[in-house]
């Protein structure tokens, strides 16, 4: 009976909150009309309509972040038919959906996708993580407003609500281990960030549809090159990146021509033989045994309060490690380090995380945490304190873009720690708080320069920290804000070298960078996939 008075009670003030979230989703969805607009030096349209791109003098330029989001940008995600329809049944309902979702995972592929489950309107309790792990399935709410909301009310000892993965012992990489690779290297002395092609040693060994990995050493020489083998605190040498460790980018053949390479989505990272001293490797690999094609939407997720620190155990809602996979419509409450992507080709469109119960500590969780290849968080929002709206991890090849999203309460965006590549943020509003791509030295345990080529893009903030790595570049692009100069975390002096600034407090065309991309590499009907 306590359960069922609580259930009615919430639902009075969700009909209310939950029509707020979605009205604020639409006013995102559409593009602002913008007057006296600038110009831009690094990205513009030509006379004769088409993007134009400046370029370094090694040849570095903006990155095209078009291939970020499910099935590489500008796919519409499909409506998948319901398949098996589940009631909330007033007591615990996890084993009863999850064996929903046992039983759609059994079902034959049509095309790429099994089917959907169907979580009809109510409250469902939930005491442990709902997995989907199987290619093609999705677990769908009913929706968001009214008496349609569908909620998972999450009980018990802390968890994950939902995760898309792979089950560990179907993992590959045993297999892998046992595959040969076939090998090469750069053989051009630079390659800049933005390139879609490359000169290799032995072309012959690749043919076009081959996945690659492309692995940048991570040698002593360029450790210091770029000013990270002297971070310390409490006295002890903190490791920005192990020497002898790799970065590594994932991409596939789409043409071979001589020893030139060209790949499917352009490099986020530059690779400069004079500064690292070694090679740069091509090899040939097994494609990753990822889920695909399944997704998340139409939910209401809701955790107890938790005025506590992230180091505690605690709550987060959706954990997303797969390929061509998405999570659409949610309305998250009270969780913490809420949404975590991995993989490849993923979208998180729609999904608003919001906290009451403020974290304790200094420390913070952050609530999107993008960490994987060609990931698009669109349209999306936080309202929180003491939180990283955005953050990234380490060793991540973008593009990574954060599209039309809006963060409420004094905190930050951010690239966080140990050089990830290719980031955008575009048409972002913080503007109680901040957004950057700075030097966090030897903040955290040593996370060193965190971003490397990113892109803050006609966003507005109530500051920028935007600074440029040695030999590379980070932008601030028609931004509205004021851009602060800092030195390296725990140094006095000196201020660090400041990022491009280009069109300050003007914001410049195109309105989106993405969108705009996105038009020009596969058409109008693309925007229009996407809900544009």
């Amino acid at each position: 009976m306590r359960l069922y008075n609580r259930i009615k009670m919430r639902k009075k003030y969700l009909h209310i909150t939950l029509l707020i979230v979605l009205f604020s989703s639409v006013c995102a969805a559409q593009m602002p009309n913008r007057t006296n607009m600038g110009l831009g030096e690094w990205v513009f349209y030509g006379s004769n309509g088409k993007l134009q791109y400046k370029t370094t003098e090694k040849g570095d330029k903006i990155m095209d972040f078009s291939h970020a989001g499910y099935r590489g940008g500008g796919v519409a995600i499909p409506d998948v038919a319901a398949k098996i329809t589940v009631k909330p049944s007033g007591n615990d309902d996890t084993q009863t959906i999850q064996e929903a979702i046992h039983k759609v995972s059994e079902m034959p592929l049509q095309g790429n996708f099994r089917g959907a489950v169907l979580l009809q309107p109510g409250v469902y309790a939930i005491s442990k993580t709902i997995e989907i792990s199987a290619s093609g399935v999705v677990l769908r709410g009913s929706g968001l407003s009214g008496e349609s909301v569908s909620t998972l009310q999450l009980t018990g000892n802390p968890f994950n609500a939902i995760s898309i993965r792979t089950p560990r012992n179907q993992d590959n990489s045993d297999e892998k281990k046992n595959t040969p690779e076939v090998l090469s290297e750069f053989s051009d002395v630079y390659v800049p960030s933005g390139a879609i092609n490359f000169s290799v040693t032995n072309p012959g060994k690749f043919q076009v549809g081959d996945i690659i990995s492309i692995d940048k050493p991570v040698t002593e020489s360029w450790i210091e090159y770029m000013q990270m083998h002297n971070l310390v605190r409490d006295g002890k040498r903190q490791i920005w990146l192990a020497a002898g460790s790799l970065l590594s980018t994932e991409r596939e053949i789409v043409n071979i021509s001589g020893n030139k390479i060209t790949v499917d989505v352009p490099l986020s990272d530059s690779y400069d033989f004079s500064v690292l001293h070694q090679k740069v490797v091509v090899r040939k690999t097994e494609k990753p045994n990822r889920i695909s094609n399944s997704g998340i939407e139409n939910l209401h997720i809701v955790s107890p309060p938790q005025p506590i620190s992230h180091t505690q155990r605690h709550f987060t809602a959706l954990r997303i490690n797969g390929e061509d996979c998405w999570a659409r419509n949610i309305f998250i409450e009270e969780t913490m380090n809420s949404v975590a992507v991995g993989g490849k080709r993923i979208t998180a469109q729609n999904i608003t995380v919001q906290r009451k119960a403020l974290h304790q500590g200094s420390s913070r969780p952050a609530e999107f945490a993008p960490n994987g290849g060609q990931v698009l968080i669109d349209r999306c929002k936080v309202i929180a304190d003491n939180v990283w709206f955005i953050a990234t991890g380490g060793k991540q090849s973008g593009p990574i873009v954060i599209l039309n999203c809006e963060f409420i309460g004094d905190q930050r965006a951010e690239s966080h720690q140990r050089w990830t590549t290719g980031m955008l943020y575009d048409n972002v509003k913080a503007e109680q708080g901040g957004i950057d791509l700075r030097n966090r030295g030897s903040m955290g345990s040593g996370h060193g320069w965190p971003m490397g080529w990113g892109v803050v893009w006609n966003c507005v903030a109530k500051n920028f920290i935007v600074q440029n790595p040695p030999g590379v570049c980070n932008w601030m692009i028609g931004c509205i804000g004021e851009p602060r100069y800092e030195p390296r975390p725990f140094d006095k002096e000196p201020l660090l070298p400041g990022g491009i600034i280009d069109s300050h407090g003007v914001p410049v065309k195109p309105v989106s960078l993405y969108l705009a991309q996105l038009e020009e590499r596969l058409g109008k009907q693309a925007l229009k996939n996407i809900e544009y």
